[in-house]
């Protein structure tokens, strides 16, 4: 959803700098190091983008060797925890939404329609816990004929990305096999998911300047945005890729 269909990339690593970077200042002012912002570069798009919102904070704080309790899902946001840190970054994300709004990339939207009227069907998955308030916002419900994000993954049990479940559960919603379905990711662990569940496709957007790091982790074709592609290229791709596999 992020980055793919809505432009809410620049919201979610905005709110995530902000509350990084506030914990990190409150880190170095009690503990022996000092403080080093958290960027989009080299910590967002390495260990947030596309992860479940609780393991995007383990990651990050992985990578600088803070250990935390994981806390609860209902810890309050802000608590010195990894469920409280992602609860705080879920609050101020939502306050960036409702004061800028929701926009969608119309390339993507063009792509859904087109590929409605040809009777294909879209499946959405996504591990965002708001999708369905970033879904009413942009006018796209009603292009998904199945969700799968981060409250339903929860419901199931099912391992967010880079593991393929997600958009395994999509596709079997939709009634296809990932061998009849293709991925479209702006994320490197999303394309690394894809990759992995040895799906029909899998497209990467670099809507930023990671298009080698997508082509490296899976992408078998990396565009800046879908209106550099067709449903005749892809059908295309994807034949192309079943005959060099046989």
């Amino acid at each position: 959803m992020d980055g793919v269909v809505t432009d809410t990339t620049a919201a979610h690593s905005k709110a995530w700098k902000q509350m990084f970077d506030a914990f990190l200042r409150f880190r170095a002012a009690s503990h022996p190091e000092p403080f080093r912002e958290f960027t989009r570069e080299h910590d967002y798009l390495a260990y947030v983008d596309g992860r479940p919102r609780y393991d995007g904070v383990e990651a990050f704080l992985t990578s600088r060797g803070i250990e935390l309790p994981r806390g609860t899902p209902n810890d309050p946001p802000g608590r010195e925890s990894i469920c409280g840190l992602g609860n705080e970054k879920n609050v101020i994300f939502n306050r960036i939404v409702e004061g800028e709004g929701v926009a969608t990339f119309d390339s993507t939207v063009a792509l859904i329609r087109e590929m409605i009227s040809r009777g294909i069907r879209i499946g959405l998955a996504t591990s965002s816990y708001n999708s369905d308030e970033i879904l009413r916002r942009s006018g796209t419900t009603h292009l998904f004929a199945t969700v799968v994000d981060g409250a339903e993954s929860a419901r199931r049990g099912l391992k967010g990305k880079p593991e393929p479940e997600i958009f395994s559960a999509a596709a079997a919603d939709l009634g296809a096999s990932n061998a009849q379905s293709i991925v479209i990711e702006d994320a490197v662990s999303g394309v690394q998911a894809g990759a992995k569940g040895r799906f029909a496709l899998v497209i990467g957007i670099a809507r930023g300047s990671n298009a080698l790091e997508l082509q490296k982790n899976g992408a078998d074709v990396v565009v800046r945005d879908l209106s550099e592609t067709s449903l005749e290229e892809i059908n295309r791709l994807v034949q192309d890729k079943r005959t060099s596999a046989r």
